[in-house]
């Protein structure tokens, strides 16, 4: 065992090595759902910033130093605080902010949102089955993004008011009709949080076996 080693001592320290920046710097995950349509793409490879809100132990949960807080619209990983499951999804409301959807209609602290229609796409473009999507770009609360619905779903299109516990943020999908967010998860505990999600590495059709998507290699999440 020491000769194997000594001998691979180089590969087990570059390994070490990346698994402490993958840890606690910056991480690379594929996005397998479409929760997130039409942002991010079921086959995209997504870079967080593990540095974005805090410094954690390599290997752990244990945060060393808090940096900075989520902002509204930036686009998040977390553990879901119903099971631990990790999601991406995007921060619309921050604590101590009031919230409301009206029939799919977001208000945050009384401000309706605006909301431009972009058209509708066939279900080819939009990761669904028989399904198209009616695309909308919404902006609130000094942040905006291309959301979508789908038509004659029974996914939740109403809720509150309420209002964001401290140190919780509430999260949606960009495809709200198919997002396991704070609709039925809860608000997320900062705690929870991981990352902040920055750009798309690298990208693949998973349903057209497997063909890049050169298009968005390196582009920016917003």
């Amino acid at each position: 065992m020491k000769n194997w080693l000594h001998a691979n001592r180089r590969i087990i320290a570059f390994l070490l090595l990346l698994g402490v920046f993958r840890s606690a710097v910056a991480d690379w995950n594929p996005v397998p759902t479409a929760s997130m349509r039409p942002t991010i793409l079921e086959g995209d490879v997504v870079l967080v910033n593990r540095l974005a809100y805090d410094v954690r132990l390599p290997f752990s949960d244990t945060v060393l130093a808090r940096l900075d807080d989520p902002r509204r619209g930036d686009i998040v990983t977390f553990s879901s605080p119903q099971d631990g499951t990790r999601l991406i999804k995007r921060v619309v409301a921050l604590p101590g902010d009031t919230v409301q959807m009206r029939d799919n209609r977001l208000l945050v602290n009384g401000e309706e949102a605006r909301y431009e229609p972009l058209g509708r796409e066939s279900p080819a473009h939009v990761g669904q089955h028989g399904i198209a999507a009616d695309r909308e770009r919404e902006a609130v609360a000094g942040s905006e993004r291309v959301v979508q619905w789908l038509p004659g779903s029974a996914a939740r299109s109403s809720f509150g008011p309420v209002t964001v516990p401290a140190d919780q943020y509430l999260m949606l999908g960009d495809n709200r009709d198919n997002s396991e967010d704070s609709r039925y998860i809860g608000f997320v505990p900062r705690e929870k949080l991981i990352a902040r999600a920055e750009r798309i590495l690298v990208s693949a059709d998973i349903v057209d076996h497997w063909q890049p998507r050169f298009t968005r290699f390196g582009s920016a999440l917003h």
